[in-house]
């Protein structure tokens, strides 16, 4: 029996940064051409379409393209409106992988219909397809406040960016991300939390979210000295 007295462990509202890592596994299926690649796009698993379509972002847009069948389209088979009807398509403005999926096949079955068949491309040149397992661990670092969690924003891995604000929006499947939910619910700061959860994450690398928030966050800190008294 509990003694009377003892009080209730308060439940830890930190902020806990967690990172992840991409362990990529081949799936074994290539396309050579254009109707492949239909083909394999329309039977393969969420998982491969979400690999090639979301966590392209992990590659900080170094290419000139927004995913992975874009990419090829354009620089392997050389059908650079294909490339581009591709590229235009914004994962996080779809609400599910089979949704994305139906955009692809539709962008790649307008394509065939109105433009020139690219054929096929040399052997080595094929699009492979891929998976991934996710592994997620903390990396010791807690924010107990704004001004704490400003400072481990800037020194957190690009995983750690990812993990939080690009990978959330599947998993919490409400189109938001980890940094805005905690300065909504915990820190009780509703304006702060819509001007982080309104940075598309399509149109930045995440080294370019991470400079937003923290613009965000230092202004909001800045704003709240302001107003302490003398």
């Amino acid at each position: 029996m509990a003694e009377k007295g003892l009080r209730k462990k308060e439940p830890d509202k930190s902020f806990e940064f967690r990172q992840c890592v991409k362990l990529m596994r081949a799936v074994p299926l290539k396309a050579r051409d254009l109707g492949q690649l239909r083909e394999h796009i329309a039977r393969v698993s969420e998982n491969s379409i979400y690999h090639h379509m979301y966590e392209y972002f992990l590659k900080g847009h170094r290419l000139e393209y927004t995913n992975d069948f874009a990419q090829w389209a354009g620089e392997n088979l050389e059908a650079r409106a294909l490339a581009e009807s591709l590229s235009s398509i914004d994962p996080y403005a779809v609400g599910s992988v089979q949704e994305l999926r139906a955009q692809l096949l539709r962008a790649i079955d307008y394509y065939r219909e109105h433009f020139p068949d690219p054929g096929q491309v040399p052997p080595g040149e094929e699009f492979h397809f891929n998976e991934t397992v996710t592994v997620v661990f903390p990396v010791g670092l807690k924010a107990r406040n704004l001004a704490e969690f400003l400072i481990a924003l800037r020194h957190v891995d690009a995983g750690a960016i990812y993990y939080h604000f690009y990978e959330a929006r599947r998993r919490l499947k409400e189109r938001t991300d980890d940094f805005s939910q905690w300065v909504k619910d915990v820190l009780g700061k509703e304006a702060l939390a819509q001007a982080i959860r309104s940075i598309d994450p399509f149109m930045h690398t995440i080294e370019g979210i991470r400079e937003h928030v923290l613009e965000l966050v230092d202004a909001e800190l800045r704003k709240e000295m302001e107003v302490l008294p003398p």
